[in-house]
């Protein structure tokens, strides 16, 4: 046997980095060392190296494969390994692009080990620096009696695995299932706490016998009074979704987390044309088992507080790869759009890749009414398309691909919208306030037959909860 010793350097700086390793010995079979971090997720296997890693090796050809967040192009070198002695390689990775430079900054925002996870410290001191985030926040979570290997950090920021440029915080997943599996109430991420919210879930997840209560907003609520942010989970399943957007309780919304949910945005779109102002966020949920990441720009140089507030905003885009950028009439997303004179908008834009991108299209109260196709893949480009506004909407930019990326994710990107104000409401609002009038009424049905309560007063409070969305919706649909 032969020793492989692997040196990972940015090519700029000549600074070792953290990264993704995937070693493919002589016969052809993933070799890491005995005591490496393993990814976790779908696609090919990779052991996570702090700058430098030793494996053991017999003679013949090898593969190395080197990876560093989404910033970096991934790095593949063939060495011949002796049959004895040493083979020293160093991999030098190259940035495609340095958001950072031009003040975007890279998180994910939902984050758990689950009760397997043996060396939470040491994944979590390496998470965020191998996926090269700036933000990263796992969180707590209560399901039953397993023992989630991340509720061993308490609700803030943790120092011990920051530094100047990687922020980790520690925040709550509050949820609730109506039979196990099922969406419930739904899932939402407490995010800038201070403090536990509690109940950390409700119903099922707790016990046979917990009641299905309190709401989810009321966690909301909580959140918020200790200065907290609340984004709902996982593409917006719930019944609870639609009555917490209503009645202004969520901050933004996650999107694909985790990423093997099919890519849609139907629940996404109908909340944007009935009006409500939702940034768009992502995250990985499982471990770090995708790229999925939110970027969020502050203008300057990374700050908490600040990539914080853009991501309130909605000065984001959410992507595994690509970064896209969109302006409507020079205005950013997050931006209000007065388009109130002749109605006419300037779409511009923007995008850059490592990977092929094969669609971009520009989306208005959820329709396409621009795109462009690449039958061969585009990694850099831009265009305009001109259009009028006769009501008041939305306008966003979204990429997609045919390639995947090596947790076998198809290549996505997405901005949140641009608002435009027209002063007049349109028929996809009163589309939207009707679908979700009805979902709602569907949902009472559960509450008032199936839903298990300790007293009526319980019931009746979130029945007026579900009533007070309900009318809201009720409002827009005339």
């Amino acid at each position: 046997m032969s020793k492989l010793i692997g040196v990972v350097v940015d090519a700029e700086t000549g600074q070792r980095v953290e990264s993704r390793v995937r070693v493919l010995a002589p016969n052809g079979m993933f070799a890491h060392p005995t005591d490496a971090i393993l990814k976790v997720g779908p696609g090919a296997p990779f052991f996570y190296s702090d700058g430098s890693f030793e494996v053991e090796l017999g003679k013949g050809p090898v593969q190395i494969t080197v990876e560093r967040g989404t910033e970096y192009e991934p790095a593949t070198v063939p060495v011949q390994m002796p049959s004895r002695g040493v083979k020293t390689v160093e991999i030098a990775l190259r940035r495609w692009a340095v958001l950072g430079a031009i003040g975007w900054h890279p998180g994910n925002t939902h984050i758990h080990y689950d009760e397997k996870e043996t060396r939470p410290d040491d994944r979590l001191a390496l998470d965020p620096r191998v996926e090269d985030l700036r933000m990263t926040a796992v969180s707590i979570l209560k399901r039953r009696e397993l023992d989630y290997a991340t509720n061993r950090y308490a609700p803030g920021f943790l120092t011990e695995f920051s530094s100047a440029h990687h922020y980790v915080q520690s925040g709550e997943e509050s949820r609730h299932n109506s039979q196990p599996w099922s969406p419930g109430y739904g899932h939402i991420m407490l995010l800038n706490l201070r403090n536990v919210v509690d109940p950390l879930s409700r119903g099922v997840l707790v016990d046979s016998y917990d009641p299905d209560y309190p709401p989810l907003s009321y966690a909301c609520d909580d959140a918020h009074r200790q200065g907290g942010i609340v984004i709902w989970c996982h593409n917006g399943q719930g019944m609870e979704a639609p009555v917490a957007a209503a009645l202004g309780k969520l901050d933004a919304f996650n999107l694909f987390d985790p990423g093997w949910n099919d890519a849609e945005y139907d629940i996404y779109y109908r909340m944007l044309n009935a009006g409500f102002r939702l940034p768009a966020s992502t995250g990985s949920d499982w471990f770090i088992s995708s790229a999925n990441r939110v970027y969020a720009s502050t203008g300057a140089a990374f700050d908490y507080a600040d990539w914080l507030g853009a991501l309130q905003a909605g000065r984001t885009f959410i992507t595994n790869g690509p970064a896209v950028f969109l302006s409507v009439n020079g205005e950013a997303p997050g931006s209000v759009v007065d388009a109130s004179g002749d109605g006419r908008l300037t779409v511009d834009v923007r995008w850059d890749s490592h990977y092929p991108v094969h669609t971009v299209e520009v989306m208005a109260n959820g329709q396409a009414i621009g795109s462009r196709v690449f039958a061969d893949g585009s990694k850099s480009g831009e265009f305009t398309i001109e259009t009028e506004a006769d009501s008041d909407g939305w306008i966003a930019a979204r990429l997609s691909s045919d390639a995947r990326d090596s947790f076998a994710q198809p290549v996505f990107a997405h901005t949140s919208p641009a608002y435009v104000a027209v002063g007049r409401d349109g028929p996809h609002k009163r589309a939207a306030g009707a679908a979700f009038d009805q979902a709602i009424e569907r949902s009472l049905e559960w509450v008032n037959v199936k839903g298990r309560f300790y007293s009526d007063s319980q019931r009746q409070e979130v029945v007026d909860l579900f009533r007070e969305g309900q009318q809201l919706y009720r409002g827009m649909s005339l």
